[in-house]
């Protein structure tokens, strides 16, 4: 039986694409997320990777809670599930 983790990664992009179909801004601060961990209903994201590209690319400063919350409810259209988001 596959992971609610591995479902969910299975399932990324089109999380994404519906985010991208909302709002262009939240999907800017949210496209490059790595989903670290699926524990009780939190989902871990890490922004680590964003580190690597050359010149500023740091969006922590736009992922306001409205873009979160849109985060959310893109994942509770795809997968169902409602989930709460921690950023490491």
């Amino acid at each position: 039986m596959e992971s609610q983790l591995a479902t969910l990664k299975s399932n990324w992009n089109s999380v994404l694409d519906q985010l991208l179909s909302e709002d262009r801004i939240a999907w800017l601060a949210f496209f490059d997320a790595r989903l670290v961990s699926l524990e009780s209903a939190t989902l871990t994201l890490s922004f680590a990777d964003s580190e690597k590209f050359g010149g500023q690319h740091d969006f922590a400063a736009v992922r306001k809670p409205e873009h979160i919350a849109k985060l959310v409810a893109a994942i509770k259209s795809v997968t169902n599930q409602e989930l709460t988001i921690n950023e490491v």
